[in-house]
């Protein structure tokens, strides 16, 4: 029993840590898990990864389900975590993780962004609707997001819409 209780506090620990930076700060890691050497990413910016082994040809693939008339989307493009809660006054800090560019843009509600190829079903949401107003993140880029009102946030990246993240503000 003691086993478990030391089993279950250390994982408790483990999760802590892994969504909060050196500063308490919570995070949230944009991801994807291109090939650096698949030649098919350059006319689309390539992959700044030094690993990885999602090709073009596989992100396609996995685009749509064969079980939904909509855009899925590769699951290693993804916000770790998509969901967290913070205290009103806490600061969040995303960074782009991954080796593709991606946004971090604040919807009013889920949506397709501004890449057409990518929005199969999806009805773009208004705040990814061109000309884009959504900053792009390069690959090791980071933002911080600070000064949330007390409530339910959502984001969305606006060229892969599947990638999708939640941010529950509490009043202290």
């Amino acid at each position: 029993m003691r086993t478990a209780k030391w089993l279950v506090g250390g994982l408790a620990v483990m999760l802590t840590v892994s969504v909060a930076g050196a500063d308490g700060q919570r995070k949230i890691a944009v991801l994807d898990n291109c090939d650096p050497d698949d030649a098919a990413w350059a006319p689309t910016g390539g992959c700044a990864l030094k690993e990885g082994d999602v090709t073009l040809a596989e992100f396609n693939a996995l685009l749509v389900s064969p079980l939904s008339s909509s855009t899925v989307g590769h699951p290693s493009w993804r916000n770790e975590p998509s969901y967290l809660t913070v205290r009103s006054g806490k600061g969040v800090r995303v960074e782009n993780e991954g080796g593709r560019g991606h946004t971090f843009t604040a919807v009013a509600a889920f949506g397709g962004g501004f890449v057409p190829p990518l929005n199969i079903g999806l009805t773009p949401a208004p705040e990814c609707v061109g000309p884009p107003g959504a900053t792009v993140l390069a690959p090791g880029a980071r933002l911080e997001l600070k000064g949330l009102s007390a409530g339910l946030h959502r984001f969305q990246c606006c060229i892969h819409p599947w990638m999708r993240a939640a941010i529950r503000v509490e009043e202290d």
